[in-house]
């Protein structure tokens, strides 16, 4: 058996539809190790597979309580409840519940003899206790090339760095942080423009994919006999993304900034504190401005006539920043505003200037 632990429904989807159209390629794979019970639970069966998330929590204004994406998407394709484990984090019940629901959960889950668990994007630190109940071990799909980005928040850290090449790795997890031997890894290229959101989608993709060529040889024992131990001397962390890092200072260089938008989209995105003056009368107001889409900005040098004037150039509002590089912002969103583009922002400033902070 074969058991699921994730937190991405879109992950959840990718996997189901990456089984189902590589079963017929899988069926020459070397599976002489697998019975029929395994090939049914590769394919996701209902039946005898199960799925570790997150509990539900409070998503919505009015505090409802629902299910996790993963819970949700499982429910709705007919998924079993009963097979839906969602154990709580320490900090959440007091230590004496916090006993009682872990030895609840790990009895349940031990019942079910799974061979194999799969995690991706989980968020949680797994037990050892948790860890030693599948005969096969527990595998790791993690969105970098492991020993890089080791934590929460790999894809987001990485394109803060800028890096021109990611991936992800399939590897065996230990006690220690990401840190288990690695089955195997997929390269990919990393655009300029591309976000965290699409970044991590496509990583997954390629876990899937990473995951369906692998499994055999998991299930046959070679890939622990092949797997790599990790070189610690290279290792480097990707620790959890605060609000507080959010705020953007004009005084880094451009690069820096537009890729921290792009490693920020979407929770918990980006912000600057940016000043509207009338020039008529003078009266200025400050307003924070989230930062949705930019671009390093190679045009000629805006004419201004303040050093923090923003200007608008051919659909752009041009933010100076340091080291005499330029910002292009081509998406904005005011408080409690829609997201437009910088074209509509700059009009509704109806000739009011705009500076930077």
């Amino acid at each position: 058996m074969m058991v699921l632990i994730w937190s991405s429904a879109m992950m959840l989807r990718r996997f189901c539809c990456f089984s189902t159209s590589a079963s017929s390629s899988l069926a020459s794979a070397p599976f002489s190790s697998l019975n029929k019970k395994r090939r049914l639970v590769f394919l996701g069966s209902p039946q005898v597979a199960a799925i570790v998330t997150q509990p539900p929590s409070g998503r919505d204004r009015g505090r409802k309580i629902t299910p996790s994406p993963v819970a949700q998407h499982a429910l709705d394709k007919g998924f079993p409840s009963d097979l839906i484990f969602t154990p709580v984090k320490a900090g959440e019940v007091n230590w004496g519940q916090m006993i009682t629901i872990q030895e609840s959960f790990l009895e349940n889950f031990k019942s079910l003899e799974p061979e194999l668990c799969v995690t991706a994007a989980y968020g949680n630190i797994l037990p050892s206790k948790f860890l030693k109940i599948p005969s096969l071990g527990t595998v790791n799909i993690h969105p970098s090339l492991l020993p890089l980005y080791r934590g929460a928040a790999p894809v987001q850290r990485a394109l803060e760095d800028g890096v021109k090449e990611t991936g992800v790795s399939l590897a065996f997890t230990v006690r220690q942080l990401d840190a288990g031997p690695v089955i195997s890894c997929q390269r990919i290229d990393v655009d300029d423009q591309i976000k965290a959101a699409e970044l991590l989608e496509l990583l997954f993709a390629q876990g899937s994919e990473l995951l369906l060529r692998e499994l055999p040889f998991i299930f046959d024992g070679s890939a622990k006999r092949k797997a790599e131990e990790q070189d610690e001397s290279k290792a480097t962390l990707a620790p959890k993304i605060t609000p507080k890092e959010s705020w953007l200072s004009f005084d880094q260089e451009a690069i820096t900034l537009h890729n921290k938008v792009r490693a920020f989209a979407g929770w918990p995105g980006t912000r600057a504190k940016v000043m509207i003056v009338d020039p008529q009368n003078g009266q200025s107001n400050t307003t924070e401005l989230k930062i949705i889409t930019t671009r390093v900005y190679n045009g000629a040098k805006a004419q201004s006539g303040d050093a923090d004037d923003v200007v608008f150039n051919k659909g752009s509002l041009i933010f100076p920043c340091g080291r005499q590089t330029a910002l292009e912002v081509l998406e904005v969103q005011l408080p409690g505003k829609k997201v437009v583009n910088a074209s509509a922002f700059w009009n509704g400033l109806r000739g009011q200037k705009l500076k930077r902070i």
